[in-house]
């Protein structure tokens, strides 16, 4: 028996960049850039009990990989990006677990496209109503402790979602925190390359 995949209707896309020159401290050279790309698509569970998510886990791979390339490629090419993370906002006919598929679909695809990314992509999902801000954790590509790099980065979208669809979303930024001091683990230090320290 083969599985069947999962169809779904991409409505409308978001892709925003956010430059940061300073946080009341000494000026930047070059800004950091803090990006999202985002995708609302039709909830093909809305209003109904699904036990089987894992053809629409599978299906949204292509979507985390176009939004990750573009998004990459809007801050300037992989080899620039340095934090990342990933949320979904399900609209109200769903339920936390059709945002939960993205772990792994944009997961996997963020560290496709970024081929140096070894640390745990972090993650923001919730169920909420049209225009819900949600804010996603940043943390360092190469390893989960380099606190300069523990950010957020908002995404939202006026019209979305409506009850039966889901906007999921990837985040990624240039650098960490402007004028970052608060000591651990820095950049300069990664020496494991397994993702932690």
């Amino acid at each position: 028996m083969t599985a069947q995949r999962t169809v779904y209707d991409v409505r409308k896309t978001q892709v925003s960049i956010e430059e940061v020159w300073h946080e009341r401290g000494p000026r930047r050279t070059q800004p950091l850039l803090i990006g999202t790309a985002l995708a609302v698509i039709n909830n093909p569970y809305a209003g109904r009990y699904e036990p089987d998510l894992m053809p629409f886990q599978a299906g949204l791979r292509d979507l985390g990989r176009q939004l990750a390339r573009t998004l990459c490629e809007r801050l300037g090419g992989r080899d620039t990006i340095e934090a990342y993370g990933k949320g979904a906002i399900v609209g109200g006919d769903g339920e936390l677990e059709h945002g939960a598929v993205w772990h792994e679909a944009g997961g996997a695809a963020i560290r496709e496209v970024i081929a140096q990314a070894k640390a745990i992509v972090p993650a923001a999902k919730t169920v909420g109503a049209v225009g819900t801000r949600l804010m996603v954790p940043l943390g360092h590509i190469e390893a989960a402790y380099v606190r300069s790099h523990f950010g957020t980065a908002e995404m939202t979208i006026w019209d979305a979602p409506r009850g039966d669809e889901i906007v999921f979303g990837l985040v990624m930024a240039t650098g960490g925190r402007t004028h970052a001091r608060i000591g651990g683990l820095s950049v300069d230090a990664i020496s494991v390359h397994d993702g932690q320290r």
